[in-house]
């Protein structure tokens, strides 16, 4: 977990001219045997909001998909459960010191750029610099489909080996690999790219091992060629994304307590916006269980309108509003696409609508527990709350004068499709935020959040000047709101059900508070709180819901639902316990600062896909919450 602890230098002396390279807080240093075969999630996000992967606590990278996040992965070896130095393992790419006994791990400081140092028995030192180019280039961003890799002699004579060694259409097709005089081809089944490098070709082609005497740089992207000498393009490229990274960090509100979780936090919650379109995805993986072989195994590579919402109104506290932006240019494509006014739960990141799910047969999974899931049959279900969440993203379009387009009328007509959409079916049964595969109910939450379209729509009329239309959406919002308090109270319990038609719990009933439905006081909202916090709460960690669903009893908490809960307990006056628990969640991250879906309450292990997007949110929103204010720190 990360414990926090004091920056160290890392410049090299003999290159005054790069960049700072100091270190987050976050450095971890552990001694591991490079050959332990088994995948946890204690990875290392890299990525360039166009291409992302996942670094092991050995410096493997194990997980990347190219072209897009939801594309196929080129390493996969986090899906894998071969031993790591079997001739029969794939998907990944290691660059390994010999007789290896330590590794340290640390981001520079404010950017998604990872640097692992190996170091063996007669310390011997080699560095390990990781990162997707980002940075503007002749008046646009560059953010190439391309991973590079530095390799850097710290100390001693360290001989190193690079195992190479990609996979194509999931798993289950050889690559074919060819060598130039300072490339490596790879022949993928979607398309070429190339491994252009100054490191000795024809050792990497066996595997051998060599001293490692000089800087050795990889860049692997399209199979192009290199125009520039590789070297001097590779650390300017270098330079420039620590450059870009600090000034997009350097324009975010933080709070005062906390920083470097929540730099941490919006740092990867931009990785995980796919720049190009604006969407952003809900993680970076598929696949990883919920539990250990609980089947529960879906692909999160794409963008649910639920999640995007979730994770554009954290860093909107933020002010991170480049975000915002190129999200609603989604959103508006996604509303002009709809039928009637339909919008399904989740689409690609491009705005595909169709996500046919299926199983990769030729991958383990993660610990060999499989299914692997590409797709998500979700897009076809019927999600009501996603029209609340449309319009709650849209609004500040309407009101925000620091945006570059502000929304208009036409903006507005085309929600107001969205609005009638959700006043048509608020009280019809749907499957839920958590998407449940065999059941339908009238979820309150679903009904919630279709009153909230209507209600942000009134204030959207307000400001394009319709009072008419600001009537017209008030009311209805009115009478959405006394039918769901009618239809969903329990009196015999002194709360609000999970649905219309028994008395259930459901976590998401916390967001009554944060969707401005109910206040803090109200006795509805008190007692509600009291039940859920009976009924789901486990120890420090909360659940969804108890009640058996598909696929059983759920085991795992759901970590944004313990964030939900720490921002109930502060704003109904619990405030030190509140504190006290965000503490606690806070020390569960992996090495990287991160979090995925879920934990075990019992071992405190992670499970889910990494790093997921709601659990990030939890962390900015909570830090806002409750920091102190910066009048009190300065």
């Amino acid at each position: 977990m990360n414990k926090g602890g004091g920056p160290i230098a890392t410049q090299k002396k003999d290159n005054p001219g790069h960049a700072e390279r100091t270190l987050d807080p976050g450095h971890v240093e552990r001694t591991l045997d490079p050959g332990d075969a088994e995948r946890t999630l204690d990875l290392w996000p890299i990525g360039n909001c166009q291409a992302s992967a996942l670094i092991d606590r050995a410096g493997r990278m194990v997980w990347a998909c190219v072209p897009r996040v939801d594309g196929d992965p080129v390493f996969s070896a986090l899906l894998d459960d071969e031993a790591w130095d079997t001739p029969e393992a794939r998907g990944f790419w290691a660059i390994e010191l010999e007789n290896c006994i330590k590794f340290e791990q640390h981001y520079i400081r404010n950017t998604p750029i990872l640097v692992t140092r190996q170091t063996d028995a007669q310390g011997n030192a080699i560095e390990v610099y990781d990162f997707c180019p980002r940075h503007k280039h002749q008046g646009r961003m560059y953010r190439p489909v391309a991973f590079a890799r530095v390799v850097r002699p710290m100390a001693g004579s360290p001989r190193i080996r690079v195992r190479l060694r990609p996979t194509t259409s999931w798993h289950s097709e050889k690559v074919p690999i060819s060598y130039g005089s300072n490339h490596i081809r790879l022949v993928l089944s979607y398309m070429a790219m190339r491994v252009s490098t100054n490191a000795p070709i024809g050792l990497i082609s066996q595997e051998s091992w060599f001293r490692l005497e000089h800087d050795m740089h990889f860049f692997m992207g399209p199979d192009e060629s290199f125009s520039d000498a590789l070297r001097p393009a590779v650390e300017r490229m270098l330079d420039d994304t620590i450059l870009e990274w600090k000034m997009w960090v350097r324009g975010l509100a933080i709070p005062a307590e906390w920083q470097e979780a929540v730099i941490r936090s919006a740092i990867t919650l931009k990785l995980c916006q796919h720049e190009e379109t604006g969407a952003i995805v809900a993680a970076l993986t598929t696949s990883i269980p919920e539990h250990a072989d609980s089947g529960r195994n879906w692909d999160y590579r794409y963008c649910w309108i639920r999640d995007a919402y979730y994770t554009v109104e954290a860093l909107n506290r933020l002010g991170a509003l480049d975000v915002l932006e190129s999200y609603l240019v989604y959103l508006r494509n996604i509303v002009d696409g709809a039928r009637g006014g339909h919008i399904q739960p989740l689409y690609d990141v491009r705005g595909n609508a169709t996500l046919q799910e299926r199983e990769a047969a030729c991958l383990p999974g993660y610990r060999g527990m499989g299914p692997v899931r590409v797709g998500n049959a979700a897009y076809s279900q019927i999600q009501h709350d996603a029209y609340g969440q449309i319009v709650l993203s849209s609004v500040q379009g309407f009101i925000d004068q620091r945006l570059l387009r502000m929304a208009g009328m036409p903006d507005f007509e085309a929600l107001e499709a969205v609005g009638e959409r959700a006043w048509q079916v608020y009280d019809q049964p749907d499957a839920g935020l958590w998407e449940l595969r065999t059941r339908a109910h009238v979820h309150s939450y679903s009904a919630v959040m279709c009153w909230a379209a209507c209600d942000r729509l009134s204030h959207a009329a307000v400001a394009v000047g319709l009072p008419e239309r600001e009537a017209h959406w008030r009311e209805r919002a009115e009478v959405m709101k006394a039918r769901i308090l009618q239809s969903a109270w329990r009196s015999d319990s002194n709360a609000i059900s999970a649905n219309f038609e028994d008395d259930a719990r459901d976590a998401s009933l916390l967001q009554l508070l944060d969707l401005r439905f109910l206040t803090a006081d109200n006795p509805m909202f008190v007692g509600t709180l009291k039940a859920l916090e009976k009924d789901l709460r486990r120890g420090n960690d909360m659940l969804r819901y108890s009640a058996p669903d598909d696929f059983g009893e759920p085991v795992t908490a759901f970590n944004v639902c313990t964030f939900w809960l720490i921002e109930a307990l502060h704003r109904t006056g619990r405030a030190e316990e509140a504190r006290t628990l965000f503490e606690e969640m806070l020390s569960r991250r992996t090495s990287a600062g991160l979090l995925s879906e879920d934990i075990d309450p019992v071992s405190g292990e992670l499970w889910g896909n990494y790093p997921q997007t709601y659990s990030l949110v939890g962390i900015i929103n909570c830090a806002v919450l409750l920091s102190k204010p910066w009048s009190v720190m300065r």
